[in-house]
This record gives C-alpha cells, sequence and structure tokens, in this order.
C-alpha cells in the first residue's frame, strides 16, 4: 500500500487554501515538510520505530479535512462538563484541530502567560513563535511529523514567561466532533520559560460515532529551572485512530512529570521524545494502558541524555484482556560525555487471555562508564494462587480479577502529583476494568 499518494495530491491541490487560513510562521515550514513527507512516505513496519503499528494501513481510509476552516456546530462550554471532584482547573477547549475561541473562559492566569490560539499567537508575536516552532519536531526525520507540519493549521499554545509559576493546573479538552468521517491535524507548543512552572491535564474525548484519525504534534520547551508537569488522558472510541509524537527538550536543572493514560480507544501509537540539553536534569515517563477488544496501543520513547548529572524514571503499564495488542519500545541513549547519569526503565504487563498480545523492547544504549542505569521488563498473566485465596474467602472470581488489576496499575496512578485527578482515574480505571466506557459524569456529548 501507498497510502501517502492521497496526501502529496491533496497538499498539491490545496496548498494556497491551507495556508490562507493558517498563519505565517506555520507556513514558513510547511513547503519543506511537504517535501520531507513526499521524499520519504509513511514508514513500514521495518522501520525500527514504527514496527508494532502499521502506519500506512491507518491512513489509507479516506477522511474529510476540514481545510477551509469552517465553524464545528457545538459549544463545548455548555456541552461539556469533565467532572474531577476538588479539582479546580482553567479550562480550555480545542475542537478537532483547532482552539475554541467563541467563549471566554472565566479563568484567571497569572500576567504574561499565554494560553490560545497557535495561529492567531503567531499572527501577534511571530518572533516568539518562530523562535520555537518547528525546531523539536524535525521533519526530515519523521514522516508523520512531516504530514502534521504540512497540514496543520492551529493548534494550541501555552506560554509561561520567566519565574511565573501557575498555581492553578489548566485543563484542555480535545473533542473530535463532526458527522463526517474527518482527518485532525493538531499541534501544540509550550513554552516554560526559565524558573517557570504549570502542569496540564490534556483529555481526548470524541462526541460523535464516525471514524476519526488524529495526528498530533506537541513541542515543549522547558527551560534552566523551570518545571512542567503534562498528563494526557485518552477516553475515546474503538473507531479512533491517534498517532502523537511528544518532543520535549530540558535545559539546566529543570523538571519534567509526564504520564500518558489510554482508557479507550482505537489505535493509539504514542512517540515520546526527550533530550537532556543542560545538567541537573529530571524526569519522569509514566503510562498506564487498559485495552479490550481489537484495541492496539503503542508507546515508543527515547530518552536522549546529552549531558551529564541528570535523572530519568521511566513506568508503562498494560492490561490487555480479549484479542487487544500492546507495544512498548523504550531507548535509553547515554552519550559520552553524561557521566554520573542515573536512569531506570520498567515495563510490566499482563495479558488476561491467550489471545492477547504485547510487545516489548526496553533498551539502553551508554557510552560513558559513570552512570547507574538498570531497565525490565515482564509479561505474564493474573496470579492464579492470588485469585485462588481470595476466591476461599468469598470474594468472587469477577471481583478478585478486579482487585488485582487495579492494584497493578495502580502503581502509576499514584506517582501523579495532582492528588484529585488521581482520585478520580482510580475511579475510571475501576469502571473501565468493569466493562463499562468510562464516561464523564455531566458530559452531554459523550451521552
Amino acid at each position: 500500500m501507498h497510502s501517502e499518494k492521497q496526501y502529496i495530491e491533496l497538499y498539491e491541490e490545496c496548498r494556497g487554501m491551507i495556508k490562507k487560513h493558517s498563519s505565517e510562521v506555520m507556513n514558513t515550514l510547511r513547503d519543506r515538510a511537504f517535501d520531507d513527507f513526499r521524499r520519504m512516505g509513511f514508514p513500514s513496519k521495518k522501520t525500527e520505530r514504527y514496527k508494532y503499528t502499521d502506519i500506512d494501513k491507518l491512513f489509507e481510509p479516506n477522511y474529510g479535512l476540514n481545510l477551509k476552516r469552517l465553524d464545528i456546530p457545538v459549544n463545548p462550554y455548555e456541552a461539556f462538563r469533565c467532572d474531577v471532584p476538588n479539582l479546580s482547573t482553567s479550562l480550555y477547549f480545542v475542537v478537532n484541530d483547532a482552539f475554541y475561541t467563541k467563549a471566554t473562559p472565566k479563568t484567571h492566569l497569572p500576567e504574561g502567560v499565554i494560553i490560545g490560539s497557535l495561529k492567531t499567537e503567531a499572527e501577534k508575536n511571530p518572533e516568539l513563535i518562530a523562535k520555537y516552532y518547528g525546531k523539536l519536531a524535525r521533519t526530515e526525520e519523521d514522516a508523520i511529523t512531516a504530514l502534521n507540519t504540512m497540514l496543520a493549521q492551529d493548534g494550541l499554545l501555552v506560554y509561561v514567561p520567566k519565574n511565573v509559576i501557575v498555581d492553578r493546573a489548566v485543563q484542555v479538552i480535545n473533542i473530535l466532533r463532526s458527522d463526517v468521517d474527518l482527518m485532525a491535524n493538531r499541534r501544540v507548543l509550550i513554552i516554560v520559560e526559565d524558573g517557570a512552572e504549570i502542569k496540564l491535564l490534556f483529555c481526548d474525548h470524541a462526541a460523535d460515532d464516525r471514524n476519526f484519525l488524529t495526528t498530533q504534534v506537541i513541542e515543549a520547551y522547558v527551560g534552566n529551572n523551570a518545571g512542567l508537569e503534562l498528563y494526557c488522558l485518552e477516553e475515546t472510541h474503538a473507531k479512533n485512530v491517534r498517532v502523537s509524537n511528544l518532543f520535549i527538550s530540558q535545559e539546566s536543572d529543570s523538571r519534567v512529570n509526564h504520564n500518558v493514560i489510554t482508557l479507550h480507544n482505537g489505535v493509539t501509537r504514542n512517540r515520546t521524545d526527550l533530550v537532556f540539553n543542560g545538567e541537573g536534569g529530571e524526569c519522569s515517563l509514566c503510562g498506564c494502558v487498559i485495552a479490550d477488544k481489537n484495541q492496539h496501543v503503542d508507546n515508543n520513547t527515547l530518552i536522549d541524555h546529552k549531558v551529564g548529572h541528570c535523572n530519568s524514571h521511566e513506568l508503562y503499564k498494560y492490561v490487555l484482556d480479549d484479542k487487544s495488542t500492546g507495544a512498548f519500545a523504550g531507548r535509553i541513549l547515554v552519550r559520552k560525555d553524561a557521566q554520573k547519569t542515573t536512569s531506570y526503565e520498567t515495563n510490566q504487563n499482563i495479558c488476561v487471555t491467550k489471545e492477547a498480545r504485547m510487545y516489548t523492547q526496553p533498551m539502553l544504549e551508554i557510552y560513558a562508564d559513570d552512570v547507574k542505569c538498570a531497565h525490565g521488563s515482564t509479561v505474564g498473566q493474573l496470579n492464579d494462587a492470588a485469585l485462588f485465596y481470595m476466591r476461599q474467602r468469598g470474594i468472587s472470581d469477577k471481583e478478585a480479577k478486579l482487585l488485582l488489576e487495579s492494584a497493578f496499575i495502580n502503581e502509576v496512578i499514584d506517582r501523579m502529583q495532582l492528588e484529585p485527578l488521581r482520585d478520580r482515574l482510580h475511579h475510571l480505571v475501576e469502571k473501565r476494568f468493569r466493562g463499562e466506557l468510562s464516561k464523564c459524569e455531566g458530559c452531554k456529548l459523550c451521552k
């Protein structure tokens, strides 16, 4: 299959329209991204970082695109309520791939903080956006990044100026809304300057029973002594395909805590590339996956220790039921000059049925000699002895299974620093294991 042909023809035909409804800063990289995409085409399963997901097959169907930026008939502020008790957030919405601007959020941000449309902010402050946009997401190295760069017309900007601490968590609801099968190309730019801090919660939801294909590219710059907490929660449906690339750059003494939670989906492929550019940095990458039926979740990570005296910790856990498929490939690269590096990587998985499949590939690539690094992976089934023990004490087989699965996943959730979010996720995970769709309470769109 050669699915890239339709996207090449689409861009050649609609190049002017795409640029007309975007900003000059985004347009500057568009033609080069197109050339890179046309040269590479979609990666095959022979490509090392894509060998567990058939990308060409995912992009083969003919999806509609909103290149004219027509208004989407939805008011998410009235239709959506994501109920996380006791978590007071500044709430924003992205509808498909455009920042929702028709209603002003009733939130107050510290002076200088910007959360808004990437297109609009690029027109108002082109020098700031041009300094960062497309610098981490290199189109010549990845076809999905190139495709997103050539088609994305808007997105989300999160900017926190120097020494500003945003105490209140910022929640961004990504809503997929369409009357026809739709492809959305979402772009996110996060800039956390020196000494600044912010907590971000991204929630993906699908409002309609349609086939959706989402490409997402997130670039996150974390300055000297800055802090970023980024939580990504996916609760869509079985007709949703999500291909997301996250690129993070950390400077000296910076802190990053990234958690990705997949509770309900169709096919998901998450890529995370994190680079330490300054000494003293710390990062924690965590992920948990609950999949059943024929769902597929592939997490691919790279932590690049370019400099010394940095610490990284990585923990991903999967529970796979029915005929679902999971994949994890995590590479830790410690370069020659990155002495005094500490890095630990763990991937643990449970296949509830004999039909479930898990592919795991933790990797260490070390060129320095004064380091502390370890990695490990396990794939198993629920403990029969523990199940038997609980059944002897009057606990039903279903409840015993639920308790073991929840305890297994909770190790990841308990590492999250937002306590109300932890409590809410414990509840959602339990509902998910009981076979419910984990709809947010009060959500009119998902009902």
